[in-house]
């Protein structure tokens, strides 16, 4: 009988780091690792009118979030290549703290990618919060560390709107990974992931385990 074992994944959460300190388990993750690509969906926490925390409230038991002060100081610049390239997802409600993120971290912005979060039928889905509109876009913030850093060939014609249907809270749509694929480099960081994906380095408390395969 064939011994089950992972499928060929870069380094996978060790148990033990999970309960580090955010920085220093992303240090001790990467080790002496720098990544030409960085992407990155922080747990951002903002308060909503009537003053209770979203998405942490204890009503809606969704998953934990960090300060603003506990983002910028993660140590990205430290893990990332002298030329490397940064997806940073970003409410619109915080596009100030995003670009400032990717300041801390050693980045400067240059475009973004929108996500248009659409119903079955094409149409905008207007299920999304908001107090001054109805949100049914996210960005996605690009910056670059170090000069002449383009994106590769493909990003010269893609275009940067992405329309489709949302799933579970919070979950990103996976034609962002295709498109992070094409048009910028690896070795590749995702930080905060959840979503298991194959040739990836993944860093955070809810990612999935690579899928078995029998050999």
């Amino acid at each position: 009988m064939p011994r089950p074992s992972f499928r060929n994944h870069p380094a996978p959460v060790r148990p033990e780091l999970l309960k580090l300190p955010p920085a220093e388990s992303l240090l001790a993750y990467a080790g002496e690792r720098k990544f030409r690509t960085i992407y990155a969906d922080p747990p951002w926490r903002f308060m909503n009118r009537t003053g209770k925390m979203a998405p942490e409230h204890k009503r809606l038991s969704r998953y934990g979030t960090m300060t603003m002060e506990e983002i910028y100081e993660l140590p990205v610049a430290t893990i990332a290549a002298e030329q490397s390239h940064l997806y940073l997802w970003c409410p619109n409600a915080l596009l100030a703290e995003g670009l400032e993120t990717m300041k801390r971290w050693g980045y400067t912005y240059k475009s973004n990618v929108v996500w248009y979060k659409i119903r079955k039928d094409g149409g905008p889905d207007g299920r999304g919060v908001g107090f001054y509109f109805r949100n049914v876009t996210e960005l996605v913030l690009f910056g670059i560390r170090g000069k002449n850093n383009r994106t590769l060939k493909p990003g010269r014609t893609q275009v940067n709107l992405l329309g489709t249907r949302k799933r579970r809270h919070s979950q990103k749509p996976d034609e962002m990974w295709n498109i992070i694929e094409s048009c910028s480099p690896g070795p590749r960081l995702e930080m905060f992931a959840r979503h298991y994906r194959h040739g990836w380095y993944q860093w955070g408390d809810q990612v999935e385990a690579p899928p078995l395969k029998l050999l």
